[in-house]
Protein backbone atom coordinates (compact mmCIF):
# COMPACT_ATOMS: atom_id res chain seq x y z
CA UNK A 1 0.00 0.00 0.00
CA UNK A 2 1.43 3.58 -0.87
CA UNK A 3 2.64 5.80 1.59
CA UNK A 4 0.00 8.70 2.25
CA UNK A 5 0.45 12.07 3.76
CA UNK A 6 -1.55 12.88 7.47
CA UNK A 7 -3.51 15.67 7.82
CA UNK A 8 -4.95 17.85 11.19
CA UNK A 9 -8.23 18.07 11.21
CA UNK A 10 -10.40 19.88 13.99
CA UNK A 11 -13.74 18.59 15.27
CA UNK A 12 -15.86 19.07 17.65
CA UNK A 13 -16.79 16.10 20.19
CA UNK A 14 -20.00 15.74 22.61
CA UNK A 15 -18.88 19.96 22.76
CA UNK A 16 -15.31 19.97 22.78
CA UNK A 17 -13.27 20.72 19.91
CA UNK A 18 -9.96 18.89 19.21
CA UNK A 19 -7.03 18.17 16.81
CA UNK A 20 -6.83 14.54 15.24
CA UNK A 21 -4.70 13.24 12.49
CA UNK A 22 -5.68 10.82 9.80
CA UNK A 23 -4.08 8.26 7.31
CA UNK A 24 -4.21 5.24 5.84
CA UNK A 25 -6.96 3.53 4.53
CA UNK A 26 -6.23 -0.02 5.75
CA UNK A 27 -8.92 -1.13 8.92
CA UNK A 28 -8.88 1.62 11.60
CA UNK A 29 -6.98 1.81 14.03
CA UNK A 30 -7.64 4.38 17.17
CA UNK A 31 -3.73 5.53 18.28
CA UNK A 32 -3.96 7.30 22.05
CA UNK A 33 -0.91 9.38 22.64
CA UNK A 34 1.97 9.51 25.30
CA UNK A 35 2.72 12.98 26.61
CA UNK A 36 4.66 13.79 22.97
CA UNK A 37 1.49 13.78 21.25
CA UNK A 38 0.58 13.37 17.60
CA UNK A 39 3.47 13.64 15.06
CA UNK A 40 2.31 12.42 11.76
CA UNK A 41 5.69 13.03 10.17
CA UNK A 42 7.09 10.53 12.32
CA UNK A 43 8.77 7.28 10.36
CA UNK A 44 6.46 5.69 12.94
CA UNK A 45 2.77 7.12 12.33
CA UNK A 46 3.71 6.83 8.39
CA UNK A 47 4.58 3.15 8.59
CA UNK A 48 1.54 2.54 10.85
CA UNK A 49 -0.73 4.18 7.77
CA UNK A 50 0.87 1.64 5.04
CA UNK A 51 -0.78 -1.20 7.45
CA UNK A 52 -4.08 0.76 8.66
CA UNK A 53 -6.31 3.66 8.61
CA UNK A 54 -5.17 5.63 11.21
CA UNK A 55 -6.87 7.61 13.65
CA UNK A 56 -4.88 9.60 15.86
CA UNK A 57 -6.46 12.96 18.49
CA UNK A 58 -5.07 15.14 20.54
CA UNK A 59 -6.43 14.32 24.02
CA UNK A 60 -8.50 17.52 25.38
CA UNK A 61 -5.93 19.63 27.33
CA UNK A 62 -3.33 18.45 24.99
CA UNK A 63 -1.45 20.16 22.08
CA UNK A 64 -4.38 22.40 20.76
CA UNK A 65 -6.94 20.48 21.94
CA UNK A 66 -9.26 22.19 24.01
CA UNK A 67 -10.20 21.23 27.98
CA UNK A 68 -13.08 22.00 29.33
CA UNK A 69 -11.89 22.23 33.08
CA UNK A 70 -15.35 22.15 34.64
CA UNK A 71 -16.37 18.68 32.45
CA UNK A 72 -12.37 16.95 32.66
CA UNK A 73 -11.28 16.15 36.30
CA UNK A 74 -9.50 12.64 35.81
CA UNK A 75 -8.46 10.06 33.27
CA UNK A 76 -11.86 8.28 33.46
CA UNK A 77 -13.75 11.36 32.54
CA UNK A 78 -10.86 11.17 29.18
CA UNK A 79 -12.00 7.46 28.73
CA UNK A 80 -15.62 8.34 28.57
CA UNK A 81 -14.75 11.26 26.31
CA UNK A 82 -13.22 8.54 23.49
CA UNK A 83 -16.07 6.66 23.95
CA UNK A 84 -18.05 9.89 22.97
CA UNK A 85 -15.67 10.35 20.04
CA UNK A 86 -16.32 6.74 18.65
CA UNK A 87 -19.76 6.92 18.50
CA UNK A 88 -19.72 10.24 16.56
CA UNK A 89 -17.02 8.98 14.07
CA UNK A 90 -19.16 5.91 13.26
CA UNK A 91 -15.70 3.77 14.39
CA UNK A 92 -16.25 0.39 14.42
CA UNK A 93 -14.27 -3.15 14.65
CA UNK A 94 -10.95 -0.86 14.92
CA UNK A 95 -7.55 -1.95 16.67
CA UNK A 96 -7.42 0.79 20.12
CA UNK A 97 -3.93 1.47 20.65
CA UNK A 98 -1.98 3.49 23.33
CA UNK A 99 1.25 4.17 24.53
CA UNK A 100 2.33 5.55 27.68
CA UNK A 101 -0.21 7.97 29.11
CA UNK A 102 -1.73 6.84 25.42
CA UNK A 103 -1.97 3.28 27.16
CA UNK A 104 -3.07 4.16 30.29
CA UNK A 105 -6.36 6.19 28.80
CA UNK A 106 -6.64 3.20 26.55
CA UNK A 107 -6.93 0.52 29.04
CA UNK A 108 -9.44 2.76 30.79
CA UNK A 109 -11.57 2.82 27.87
CA UNK A 110 -11.54 -1.13 27.16
CA UNK A 111 -12.62 -1.92 30.56
CA UNK A 112 -15.51 0.45 29.88
CA UNK A 113 -16.87 -0.62 26.45
CA UNK A 114 -14.53 -2.50 24.07
CA UNK A 115 -17.89 -2.76 21.98
CA UNK A 116 -16.16 -1.35 19.05
CA UNK A 117 -13.31 -2.76 19.10
CA UNK A 118 -11.30 -6.15 17.73
CA UNK A 119 -8.01 -5.65 19.64
CA UNK A 120 -6.36 -3.76 22.30
CA UNK A 121 -2.32 -3.40 22.23
CA UNK A 122 -1.06 -1.04 24.98
CA UNK A 123 2.34 0.26 24.55
CA UNK A 124 4.50 0.57 28.07
CA UNK A 125 1.36 1.89 29.52
CA UNK A 126 1.16 3.65 32.68
CA UNK A 127 -2.13 3.54 35.05
CA UNK A 128 -1.87 0.56 37.68
CA UNK A 129 -0.66 -0.07 40.87
CA UNK A 130 2.08 -3.13 41.40
CA UNK A 131 3.60 -2.33 44.26
CA UNK A 132 2.59 -1.59 47.59
CA UNK A 133 1.92 1.85 48.64
CA UNK A 134 5.89 2.62 49.72
CA UNK A 135 7.23 1.51 46.20
CA UNK A 136 7.65 3.59 43.41
CA UNK A 137 5.95 1.97 40.19
CA UNK A 138 6.06 4.66 37.74
CA UNK A 139 9.65 7.30 37.84
CA UNK A 140 8.72 10.91 38.79
CA UNK A 141 9.24 12.21 35.90
CA UNK A 142 8.77 15.60 37.58
CA UNK A 143 11.48 15.39 39.80
CA UNK A 144 14.26 14.51 37.70
CA UNK A 145 16.14 16.67 35.04
CA UNK A 146 15.76 16.50 31.83
CA UNK A 147 18.73 14.23 30.83
CA UNK A 148 18.16 11.94 33.51
CA UNK A 149 14.42 11.33 32.33
CA UNK A 150 15.87 11.23 28.40
CA UNK A 151 18.08 8.58 29.71
CA UNK A 152 15.11 6.70 31.19
CA UNK A 153 12.78 6.59 28.76
CA UNK A 154 15.07 5.45 26.00
CA UNK A 155 17.75 2.71 25.23
CA UNK A 156 19.66 5.04 22.48
CA UNK A 157 18.99 8.69 24.38
CA UNK A 158 21.30 10.08 21.45
CA UNK A 159 18.09 9.53 19.05
CA UNK A 160 16.06 12.19 21.39
CA UNK A 161 17.34 15.27 20.84
CA UNK A 162 15.10 18.18 20.99
CA UNK A 163 16.35 22.06 19.96
CA UNK A 164 13.34 24.26 21.30
CA UNK A 165 15.17 27.43 19.69
CA UNK A 166 14.14 26.25 16.47
CA UNK A 167 10.32 25.38 17.11
CA UNK A 168 7.50 28.18 16.42
CA UNK A 169 5.65 29.64 19.24
CA UNK A 170 2.88 27.40 18.30
CA UNK A 171 4.68 24.33 18.69
CA UNK A 172 5.92 25.48 22.17
CA UNK A 173 2.63 26.19 23.37
CA UNK A 174 1.23 22.85 22.27
CA UNK A 175 4.32 21.20 24.15
CA UNK A 176 3.86 23.32 27.27
CA UNK A 177 0.10 22.99 27.10
CA UNK A 178 1.03 18.82 26.83
CA UNK A 179 3.16 18.87 30.09
CA UNK A 180 0.11 20.70 31.96
CA UNK A 181 -2.43 18.37 31.05
CA UNK A 182 -0.30 15.46 32.14
CA UNK A 183 0.26 16.82 35.09
CA UNK A 184 -2.87 17.61 35.69
CA UNK A 185 -4.47 14.03 35.00
CA UNK A 186 -1.81 12.02 36.34
CA UNK A 187 -0.39 13.97 39.47
CA UNK A 188 -2.68 12.39 42.11
CA UNK A 189 -2.75 9.77 42.13
CA UNK A 190 0.43 9.69 40.82
CA UNK A 191 0.34 8.28 36.98
CA UNK A 192 -2.59 5.42 38.21
CA UNK A 193 -5.65 4.61 38.63
CA UNK A 194 -6.04 2.37 41.82
CA UNK A 195 -9.41 0.64 40.36
CA UNK A 196 -8.21 0.47 37.31
CA UNK A 197 -5.75 -3.07 37.73
CA UNK A 198 -8.56 -5.44 39.54
CA UNK A 199 -11.13 -4.72 36.60
CA UNK A 200 -9.01 -5.20 33.25
CA UNK A 201 -10.47 -8.58 33.78
CA UNK A 202 -13.36 -6.91 31.72
CA UNK A 203 -11.20 -6.38 28.86
CA UNK A 204 -12.51 -9.48 26.44
CA UNK A 205 -10.82 -8.56 22.75
CA UNK A 206 -7.15 -10.11 22.15
CA UNK A 207 -4.80 -8.19 24.02
CA UNK A 208 -1.12 -7.50 23.38
CA UNK A 209 0.87 -5.55 26.04
CA UNK A 210 4.43 -4.77 23.94
CA UNK A 211 7.30 -3.44 26.26
CA UNK A 212 10.71 -1.62 25.80
CA UNK A 213 13.07 -3.68 27.68
CA UNK A 214 15.16 -0.65 28.55
CA UNK A 215 12.57 0.74 30.17
CA UNK A 216 12.95 3.24 33.09
CA UNK A 217 9.90 4.64 33.22
CA UNK A 218 8.27 1.37 33.78
CA UNK A 219 9.86 -1.69 34.17
CA UNK A 220 9.00 -4.95 32.27
CA UNK A 221 8.43 -6.70 35.47
CA UNK A 222 5.33 -3.78 35.33
CA UNK A 223 4.53 -4.85 31.71
CA UNK A 224 4.22 -8.04 33.01
CA UNK A 225 1.92 -7.45 35.28
CA UNK A 226 -0.20 -5.76 33.55
CA UNK A 227 -0.40 -8.39 30.82
CA UNK A 228 -1.15 -10.63 34.14
CA UNK A 229 -4.11 -8.75 34.56
CA UNK A 230 -5.62 -8.96 31.31
CA UNK A 231 -7.87 -12.22 30.42
CA UNK A 232 -5.74 -14.24 27.81
CA UNK A 233 -3.38 -10.91 27.00
CA UNK A 234 0.29 -11.78 25.00
CA UNK A 235 2.78 -9.91 26.37
CA UNK A 236 6.10 -9.01 23.82
CA UNK A 237 9.40 -7.81 24.47
CA UNK A 238 10.79 -5.18 22.62
CA UNK A 239 14.83 -5.15 22.00
CA UNK A 240 16.73 -2.27 22.38
CA UNK A 241 14.08 0.05 23.06
CA UNK A 242 12.96 2.27 25.97
CA UNK A 243 9.67 3.96 27.20
CA UNK A 244 8.88 4.43 23.61
CA UNK A 245 9.61 1.00 21.56
CA UNK A 246 7.24 2.29 18.33
CA UNK A 247 9.58 5.94 18.52
CA UNK A 248 12.99 3.33 18.61
CA UNK A 249 11.95 0.50 16.72
CA UNK A 250 8.80 1.73 14.92
CA UNK A 251 9.44 -0.99 11.71
CA UNK A 252 9.34 -3.83 14.69
CA UNK A 253 6.03 -2.59 16.60
CA UNK A 254 4.38 -2.22 13.03
CA UNK A 255 5.29 -5.50 11.98
CA UNK A 256 3.88 -6.69 15.67
CA UNK A 257 0.93 -4.59 15.78
CA UNK A 258 -0.03 -5.83 12.15
CA UNK A 259 0.53 -9.70 12.77
CA UNK A 260 -1.47 -9.55 15.97
CA UNK A 261 -4.42 -7.74 14.75
CA UNK A 262 -4.40 -9.18 11.10
CA UNK A 263 -1.97 -12.11 10.99
CA UNK A 264 -2.40 -12.88 7.42
CA UNK A 265 -0.73 -9.49 6.19
CA UNK A 266 2.89 -9.68 8.24
CA UNK A 267 5.26 -11.45 9.37
CA UNK A 268 5.02 -12.73 13.07
CA UNK A 269 7.50 -12.12 15.61
CA UNK A 270 9.92 -9.91 13.97
CA UNK A 271 12.43 -9.48 16.37
CA UNK A 272 11.11 -9.86 19.57
CA UNK A 273 10.40 -11.67 22.60
CA UNK A 274 7.27 -13.43 22.96
CA UNK A 275 5.92 -14.72 26.58
CA UNK A 276 2.25 -15.43 25.81
CA UNK A 277 -0.02 -17.46 28.49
Amino acid sequence: MAEQPAAFEQVEIAGVKIELARAGDGPTLLFLHSVDGVDPGSQWFRLLAQRFHVIAPWHPGFGHSELPGDRFRDVGDLALFYLELVHELEIRDAVLMGASFGGWLAAEVAVRSAAAFTHLVLADALGIKVGDRESRDVADVFAISQEELTARAYHDPGRRTRDYSTMSDRDLLGIARSREAYAYFGWKPYMHDPTLRPWLRRVRIPSLVLWGESDGIVTPDYGRAYAAAIPGARFELVEQAGHYPHVEQPERVVELVTAFAHPDSALAGVGSTSEER
